[in-house]
């Protein structure tokens, strides 16, 4: 036994009785309001176009990485394309989207462009079938858009191979779901933002309630990082994301799974998790301004370079430079992802480099790539 005579938090005989130490919390919450006070006088500044662009660059990011903290990955630019598409932001061309990424996007901006809008179990069930619209979590049939049943035994969290797995954590039985949900939900919509449970501890508190229910076959992570998001919404005031928490936390994920195992077998004191959730919410809110650093190069980039006349092929390679490109860009790559030929992709390349614009890294042949001229950026 963890703590007394109970293994997991949800059998304490005082669940859901959260406790915390606000006061210990004082500083922690009072650095990350100082810091979302700096970004959005940031973001005040730039005007509604770069702000669009800032927000479809952090929701790009959540979406991207709310996903790969669970080991699966994203096509970055179909996940921007239908971003984009939501939001009426204007990217140029859009890369396809299959109905996974739709589901995932669903799920996200509807946690925070309705952020406001009533949590509620029939809502939770279209976040979860969107994220699995087939029916299916990889190769297992599961339950969509239905809290768990048991019918394979108790919910657990493990870890390891088949025949040495270490079990993390078990969820409160299914026969459990009906009340518990109930609880939960009625909390989440209740008007109970105090002195004494803040809307940046009642995000944090939200996000553990939800993963420790563990309410579905799959996509729990998922689910409660967007619950975090829809309550952090609600703390910001606004639809707009600017940062992403998700990113943070695929940053610190040993950190993450440690904090919250340690957490989900101790008492209902859960001070230290508070703790770990603001500081990493912080980290997350001073990435957005790197993010937006890097939204503001890439206007002055294109302002620079207006009047220059550039192909599409030539527009969209350098687009995907601005936005981070993942690896080093060759002759090569450019001929794949431009879909042109080899002397195609070197004679856009020789213009750009003749401009100004790029610069050769590499010491020639096929080890040359190629990078945005460093003042430019």
């Amino acid at each position: 036994m963890n703590c007394g005579d109970y293994d997991y938090i949800w059998q304490a005989p005082d669940w859901p009785d959260w406790h915390f130490d606000l006061a210990l919390l004082a500083k922690p919450l009072a650095d990350v309001s100082h810091a979302q006070g700096l970004l959005i006088g940031r973001l005040a500044d730039v005007g509604m176009a770069l702000r669009d662009q800032a927000s479809l660059a952090a929701l790009t990011e959540d979406v991207i990485k709310t996903s790969e903290i669970e080991g699966e990955t994203l096509n970055v630019a179909s996940v921007r394309s239908c971003i984009a598409r939501r939001l009426g932001v204007d990217i140029g061309a859009l890369a396809p989207v299959d109905r996974h990424i739709e589901g995932v996007v669903d799920m996200v901006l509807d946690a925070t462009a309705n952020s406001q809008a009533a949590v509620t179990g029939e809502r939770l069930f279209g976040w979860h079938a969107a994220l699995f619209p087939t029916g299916y979590s990889g190769l297992s049939k599961i339950n969509v858009g239905a809290w768990r049943d048991d019918s394979s035994g108790p919910m657990q969290v493990v870890s390891g191979p088949v025949n040495r797995q270490r079990v993390h954590f078990e969820a409160p039985p299914a026969k459990r779901l009906e009340m518990e949900m109930r609880r939960f939900l009625d909390w989440i919509n209740g008007d109970n933002n105090t002195v004494q449970e803040p809307p940046l501890i009642k995000a944090g508190l939200g996000h553990l309630w939800f993963v420790t229910l563990h309410p579905f076959d799959d996509g729990n992570g998922r689910m409660a990082r967007a619950i975090g998001d829809l309550l952090l919404a609600r703390a910001d005031g606004t639809p707009q994301r600017f940062y992403s928490l998700s990113a943070q936390i695929q940053r610190e994920r040993k950190a993450y799974y440690d904090i919250l195992e340690r957490t989900q077998k101790q008492s209902m004191d859960v001070t230290p998790w508070l703790s770990w959730f603001l500081t990493t919410l912080h980290q997350a809110i001073d990435q957005a301004h790197l993010t937006l650093n890097a939204v503001l190069a890439k206007a002055r980039f294109w302002q620079r370079w207006a009047m220059t006349p550039l192909n599409d092929r030539q527009r969209k390679l350098l687009n995907r430079l601005l936005d981070g490109f993942d690896g080093k860009l060759t002759s090569s790559k450019w001929a794949a992802i431009a879909k042109c030929s080899p002397d195609t992709a070197l004679r856009d390349i020789n213009e750009l480099l003749a401009l100004g614009v790029l610069k050769k890294n590499g010491a020639g042949g096929r080890s040359t790539s190629y990078e945005l001229e460093t003042d430019l950026q």
